[in-house]
């Protein structure tokens, strides 16, 4: 797991808590760079994981509040990883946003049924990421249903 900047922390304040610590699955660097660049800058403490075969125990060792998943990973697809983030019990109830470039008719059904509770595509709009982690984060994004 990466710390995404060399910049320190600083203790910011949202809806009466500290910022989020915030888990980014993605295994492109450009993308990496943005994201962290975007929730820091929000005041987020985001990691980074560009193997998805380490993201589970990546999770479990930062506790995030949020984990966002590219769908298109090499070894574990974002779809069986969502679906790993569901299956364990420490991990069960963070909420997740999906990221993915290949966007056709019926992925954000798929997507959603693995467990997710957002889904933004890429090139993303800065504003659309910042809001749907800001509402994530919030609980305005109510649990899914996980298919069976």
């Amino acid at each position: 797991m990466e710390s995404c900047s060399a910049r320190p922390r600083i203790s910011h304040q949202l809806w009466g808590r500290e910022l989020a610590k915030i888990l980014i699955v993605e295994d492109n660097a450009l993308n990496i760079k943005l994201f962290c660049d975007l929730l820091a800058a929000h005041g987020h403490e985001p990691k980074a994981v560009t193997d998805s075969r380490n993201a589970i125990e990546a999770a479990r060792e930062l506790s995030p509040d949020l984990v966002i998943t590219d769908i298109q990973l090499p070894h574990v697809s974002g779809l069986d990883l969502i679906r790993l983030i569901r299956a364990d019990e420490k991990l069960a109830e963070v909420p997740i946003m999906a990221v993915t470039a290949y966007s056709a008719h019926g992925d954000e059904e798929r997507i959603r049924s693995a467990g997710a509770q957002a889904y933004v595509s890429k090139p993303i709009s800065v504003v659309k990421f910042a809001q749907t982690v800001d509402e994530l984060l919030a609980g305005k994004h109510q649990p899914v249903t996980q298919e069976s």
